[in-house]
């Protein structure tokens, strides 16, 4: 659609999400916010969707919030209130999400990065936490981001606003890569590439393990981690896998 703010395509297994709004930088407009959902959900539930890369057009990933929308808007009716439930449904997606920036992120825009599993950037791409100087609070990415975040990195970069480059956000966790510019598109398909290569099952299966709450004890947690183990061995994908393993093949999953 010509109006479309967000598009969705499939190739090769690889489901791309792409922000399409230049004009406000990404914003998360509410147009923007409701086509991203439905696009989140969209590869959920695609077959041929093993591996989802949110992408951008124009120079900018995401500026954050759509501040025109939020100026004189009720606390209730604040676009940031849908905000998490776009977060959860990355952070959550039984698919592995890439996050590719070939500009800068600001503000929600970073919590969108934190919120994919995998996220690589261009090298002169810049992030910046900038809810503080205009006066608001980093909350609700603060849930996806600091997880990511090296804890003296995180008070810094929150509460002094201060703009940062790829290189440094590789090194304080929030990015796996920075390349240049012109070998971005070549490290995301090696990261796609990889990730095809898995599983399906085994990889929902996977988030949820890396996502999960710790037992009280190491007992509790090797039982419950055993069972899962041998679930999987013993599953038609596991079998599948350690059959394709003996007959130098690739398995049945692959694209």
């Amino acid at each position: 659609m010509a109006d479309e703010l967000v598009h969705y395509a499939v190739s090769a297994g690889v489901a791309t999400i792409t922000l399409d709004s230049p004009h406000n930088r990404n914003a998360l407009s509410a147009q923007l916010r409701r086509e991203l959902r439905d696009h989140l959900t969209a590869a959920e539930h695609d077959d041929a969707a093993r591996v989802v890369v949110l992408d951008h057009t124009g120079p900018v990933f995401c500026a954050g919030m759509d501040l025109k929308e939020a100026g004189g808007a009720a606390r209730s009716d604040q676009g940031v209130n849908e905000f998490p439930a776009i977060l959860q449904q990355i952070w959550n997606s039984p698919k592995p999400v890439l996050a590719r920036l070939a500009g800068p992120a600001r503000a929600g825009g970073v919590g969108l990065v934190a919120a994919a599993d995998i996220a690589v950037a261009a090298e002169d791409a810049t992030f910046a936490f900038t809810e503080v100087r205009i006066g608001v609070v980093p909350a609700v990415i603060s849930v996806t981001v600091l997880p990511r975040l090296l804890p003296r990195a995180a008070h810094e970069l929150f509460l002094t606003g201060e703009k940062f480059d790829a290189h440094r956000a590789v090194r304080i966790g929030l990015l796996n890569s920075a390349v240049p510019a012109a070998a971005l598109a070549a490290e995301v398909k090696r990261y796609t590439d990889m990730l095809t290569l898995g599983g399906p099952n085994a990889l929902a299966a996977t988030k949820q393990m890396l996502r999960r709450e710790r037992p009280a004890t190491l007992a509790e947690d090797f039982a419950a981690m055993t069972e899962l183990s041998a679930g999987f061995f013993a599953s038609p994908e596991g079998q599948e896998g350690i059959l394709a393993f003996a007959q130098k093949r690739t398995p049945n999953w692959v694209p």
